[in-house]
């Protein structure tokens, strides 16, 4: 099998090459007489540009650094965008010999050469460029070099020049005038949001809600034919988004004004020898593998059985004092009065040293019962610190509960995407979690919420604009 040894290119072969392209031969003729392809000459510009001399040593050969002959700023020019062409318009007589050999004219003199030597140190590549357009046809180089080695359009080079024939560098580096753009036509921005603020429903659309293809059909046919990326650029520049309407909850308590005004009365006034609780239950939630989002490899999805045998079940009562952001919480067997005795009792052995404790929940049946308001009464005729006062929340304000919220940062740190394998592991992370928020907001007092734990819906105050409770955690 007969093999075609390969031809061997010298370093000066190379370098005699783009001297040649640099002055503005053209590269077809040269790669025709020198027998190379065009591919290689632009690889050998590459090269050049970037190591220099260097970059042309045949390969696996050693590369000595040595100095550059007198054209080698010039075919640098071919991988560097403006380095070369700068280098011939600041230092006309550095290079004299071969501006004489290339038959290049000299550029002159006058006010606005100095301009455009003072324009090639600009931070701007726009004047930059502009400058070296100039100087570098001035000095007869030609437009085809220039555009290649500055990657501009031809119209570009030639509007320069024309420019700086008509006025000079004042012409030439004047600002232009920003062009009248359509999304700034005020007719079609007014023509615009007068539809949008209107239902579809009024131009015979059967739709609650736009889209981009109606907003352009309706457009065309009031005689403003705009495109959907105009329409987006201008709802966009206007402030305006596309967004989700918030889901929230609606209390129709009669009395909600009055309770709500109650509430935020207490806490308003609340002394430091007084707390204020938010109490109520999360739960029963099983133990089993539960969904929520993770981390899984490209192409995997993990996958939650959708009928499971429970390891059993658990009912988590707890009370938040918003002064101090401290969890007291407790396990339950089942949701009654007899646990709101409980945590009435805990609380009163926990916080004795307060005067008066308020115990603030929502409207459900065990938490308004008689026998719950009788072991109040009886524990307040007591005489016995601290007084026990209740602060009930309007029905159906669940929102309203500052609990909850807590109960929603717990659910998603470390109920959803479990797989706990019993009821006594469950139990010991929920109590963790209650520990090391309460040691966190013992150390910073005056942070809470999303602040540090990120997963609870609201900040763990109370307000009347909270919306504390998740509807997707049940």
């Amino acid at each position: 099998m007969s093999t075609v040894k390969r031809r061997v290119l010298s370093q000066e072969f190379k370098l005699s090459a783009l001297k040649r392209y640099a002055a503005g031969e053209s590269g077809t003729a040269i790669c025709r007489e020198l027998q190379i392809r065009r591919s290689d000459l632009s690889k050998w510009c590459a090269h050049f540009g970037r190591e220099g001399p260097e970059g042309l040593r045949p390969a696996g050969r050693p590369r000595n650094p040595h100095q550059a002959d007198a054209l080698d700023v010039v075919a640098k020019a071919i991988g560097d965008k403006l380095g070369a062409l700068e280098w011939i318009a600041a230092n006309p007589n550095k290079r004299a010999g071969f501006l004489e050999k290339a038959g290049l004219a000299s550029i002159g003199d006058g006010p606005d050469l100095a301009i455009l030597f003072e324009r090639l140190l600009s931070k701007r590549v726009l004047e930059r460029r502009r400058a070296l357009v100039i100087l570098a046809s001035r000095r007869g180089i030609s437009p085809r070099l220039v555009c290649k080695l500055l990657r501009l359009n031809y119209s570009t080079y030639r509007r320069c020049i024309h420019v700086f024939d008509e006025g000079g560098t004042a012409a030439l580096f004047a600002s232009r005038r920003k062009r009248s753009q359509k999304s700034d036509d005020e007719v079609i921005k007014n023509t615009l949001f007068d539809t949008l603020h209107q239902p579809p429903s009024n131009y015979g659309i059967n739709r609650t809600t736009w889209k981009m293809a109606d907003l352009g059909r309706i457009m065309k046919e009031k005689g403003h034919p705009v495109g959907q990326n105009l329409i987006r650029k201008i709802i966009r520049t206007a402030g305006y988004r596309w967004r989700k309407a918030r889901v929230v909850l609606t209390s129709n308590d009669p009395t909600f004004s009055e309770k709500l005004d109650r509430i935020q009365s207490i806490l308003a006034n609340l002394p430091p020898d007084e707390a204020f609780f938010s109490i109520d239950e999360y739960g029963p939630f099983a133990v089993k593998a539960q969904p929520g989002r993770s981390l899984v490899a490209r192409g995997k999805q993990r996958l939650v059985p959708q009928w499971q045998k429970s390891r059993g079940s658990i009912t988590v009562t707890a009370a938040i004092e918003l002064s101090s952001n401290q969890i007291t919480h407790f396990y339950s067997t089942q949701k009654n009065t007899e646990e709101m005795i409980r945590m009435m009792k805990v609380l009163v052995g926990i916080y004795e040293e307060k005067k008066r404790i308020y115990l603030s929940w929502d409207a459900a049946s065990w938490h308004v019962s008689k026998r719950l308001t009788e072991k109040i009464e009886e524990r307040n005729t007591s005489g016995i610190w601290p007084v026990v006062a209740t602060a009930p929340l309007p029905a159906r304000a669940q929102f309203l509960n500052v609990i909850e919220s807590v109960f929603s940062g717990m659910a998603r740190a470390i109920i959803q995407n479990s797989n706990y394998a019993s009821v006594e592991e469950a139990k010991a992370a929920i109590d963790r979690y209650f520990e090391d928020r309460n040691t966190y907001f013992k150390q910073h007092p005056r942070k809470a919420g999303n602040k540090i734990w990120g997963r609870e819906r609201v900040a763990a105050k109370f307000s009347p604009f909270n919306n504390c409770k998740d509807p997707r955690l049940g």
